[in-house]
């Protein structure tokens, strides 16, 4: 019987202090993922993931290497304990998208982490060399956001879900935005705790580095249908799945239509893994008859079992 279930990994912004200890205690397999992890990152990713401190886990070369074994390693239980789970889409927001693709088969976990090490640490050092931020507008439709980044010399980098659009950029064109967007009648501007200006022009420089490291990269042809956050759609090709991967890291993250292309393929049914609950959120905002579950720990697996076992 087909699976009308689709599967998605937290972005950057989820990770949490804690993440991935009961995984460890649980299973000894996921524990020595997390010990092969920390071997190929050269990194103390079970210290950072399990106890902090939050300030150095925030830090983008460690939050998305974090995000990519919480996700792959919470899965792997997730299959091992329910071996008759089915789904027929997979997917990720902005970071996420690259747990979507190991889960699929596009490559394995090994260099799933050295993708993921070599995109961490371009993306914080184009951070570090720009100054630029993110705001969220909540209550803006997409063409008044549109005009408002076009105005402000920004860029749009989230299209999450209606009402919630993400701009990205320069500190100065940001500045300008309250303005702008009052004068749309935009419910409400806010500043988000961000590193950098993710998602934008500033994120030139990270993109490039990726395209080359990607350029060699093996990639097999995804099992599962992996949406792109570039595109919006599904991506199957070897090619076009380099040329999406790097072309995300400047690019605007097309969230919603990736659900809305999901929900065209009458997949009804969706299924977060990640540390925090935030796209089953945005789930109920593009369309409140969707039905999400988030799984965060061993207890939230233990607690839907039944569900996802049919």
């Amino acid at each position: 019987m087909e699976s009308h279930r689709a599967v998605l990994f937290d972005g950057q912004g989820a990770q949490e202090v804690g993440m991935g200890k009961d995984l460890c205690e649980i299973d000894p397999d996921l524990r020595r993922l997390y010990e092969e992890a920390e071997g190929v990152l050269q990194m103390p990713l079970c210290s950072l993931s399990f106890t902090g401190p939050a300030e150095a886990l925030t830090e983008t070369v460690a939050a998305q290497p974090a995000l990519f074994v919480h996700g792959f390693a919470l899965f792997s239980l997730l299959q091992k304990r329910l071996p008759a789970f089915r789904f027929s889409a997979v997917g990720g927001l902005s970071l996420g998208e690259l747990t979507a693709h190991a889960v699929a088969g596009t490559f394995s976990f090994h260099d799933g982490l050295r993708l993921v090490r070599t995109r961490a640490a371009a993306i914080q050092k184009a951070a570090e060399e720009s100054s630029g931020s993110m705001v969220a507008l909540i209550g803006a439709d997409r063409s008044a956001a549109e005009e408002i980044a076009r105005e402000a010399q920004v860029d749009v980098a989230n299209y999450n879900a209606p009402g919630q659009i993400v701009l990205s950029g320069t500190l100065q064109g940001l500045s300008l935005v309250p303005e702008l967007a009052a004068k749309r009648n935009v419910r409400k501007v806010v500043p988000l705790d961000v590193s950098g200006a993710f998602h934008s022009r500033l994120m030139r420089k990270a993109a490039e580095e990726l395209k080359t490291f990607l350029q060699d990269f093996p990639l097999e042809i995804p099992r599962i249908p992996v949406y792109s956050n570039y595109l919006g759609r599904p991506v199957r090709e070897r090619e076009e799945i380099r040329r999406s991967l790097a072309d995300q890291v400047t690019g605007s993250v097309r969230w919603e239509d990736c659900i809305r292309s999901m929900l065209d393929c009458h997949i009804h049914q969706f299924v977060e893994i990640g540390p925090r609950p935030i796209l089953v959120g945005l789930l109920r905002r593009i369309d409140s008859g969707a039905q999400g579950i988030a799984l965060t720990t061993v207890q939230d697996l233990q607690s839907h079992e039944h569900e996802l076992a049919h």
